[in-house]
């Protein structure tokens, strides 16, 4: 059993906070999985790879991501050990995110498109001496939300102003299946961190997460369709040759 990330923490602090319960459609009773969210016959925390890297990943989550079963969020913080996550609130910010954001070990990077940026801000690449061994580590900053509420955060945390910001042009159309977007181009939020750990050269790790989206996303919509999950499918069989040694 892995110990709770901290996607799992910023979740259980969500609930102990709600006045009222947070209902996801479920099992018989609702029952799902503590570790991966899913209806316990398609539980899939066997199969949770986890990958070193240097670079590290900061969620700044939006008021009730970290309590949905379908946020991708939580595939990041399963895979990258050093991912860190935080709730937003317009009024005030977490004293523990500034201290990350200060941090001498990590270089952070804004993930956003650079369309809604001043240019001298935006870089597409990331400078050779973060991508090297005794460079500061890269941290990516990532707006877990919706499109609507990633430009809000953005607009209204002026504490991320100083910050250089990634753009990303992916060559590939979203392929999450979750949730629906009225564009094509919308990434969900691990395939924005993969993307970036291709940048920071750490292949497998974004292979792997990768990979592991796909089988999670099949055990999801299987469940929902109260269908068995596929063992042997294209995804599980992936995900298992990347984290052979």
């Amino acid at each position: 059993m892995h110990p709770p990330h901290a996607v799992s923490r910023l979740r259980s602090t969500r609930l102990e906070r709600s006045t009222r319960p947070f209902l996801a459609r479920g099992g018989p009773k609702g029952e799902r999985c503590g570790g991966c969210r899913l209806i316990l016959s398609h539980c899939l925390c066997a199969l949770r790879p986890v990958v070193a890297t240097r670079a590290g990943v900061c969620l700044i989550m939006a008021e009730h991501e970290a309590l949905k079963p379908s946020n991708t969020g939580w595939l990041i913080a399963d895979v990258v050990p050093d991912t860190l996550a935080f709730g937003w609130a317009r009024t005030e910010v977490d004293p523990a995110l500034l201290a990350v954001l200060a941090d001498p070990q990590w270089q952070p990077y804004l993930v956003f498109p650079g369309e809604f940026v001043a240019p001298e801000r935006v870089i597409t690449h990331l400078p050779d001496q973060h991508r090297a061994a005794e460079g500061k580590r890269p941290l990516f900053i990532l707006l877990d939300a919706t499109w609507p509420e990633a430009r809000k955060i953005f607009k209204k945390s002026p504490y991320l102003n100083h910050l250089p910001v990634l753009s990303l042009a992916p060559e590939q159309l979203s392929r999450y299946r979750l949730r629906r977007s009225r564009r094509d181009d919308h990434l969900c939020t691990s395939e924005v961190a993969a993307l970036c750990l291709s940048l920071a050269g750490e292949t497998l790790a974004a292979q792997t997460l990768e990979a592991y989206l796909e089988v999670f996303t099949g055990h999801y919509l299987r469940a929902k369709q109260q269908l068995k999950p596929d063992w042997e499918g294209e995804p599980h069989q992936r995900l298992r040759a990347l984290r052979l040694p």
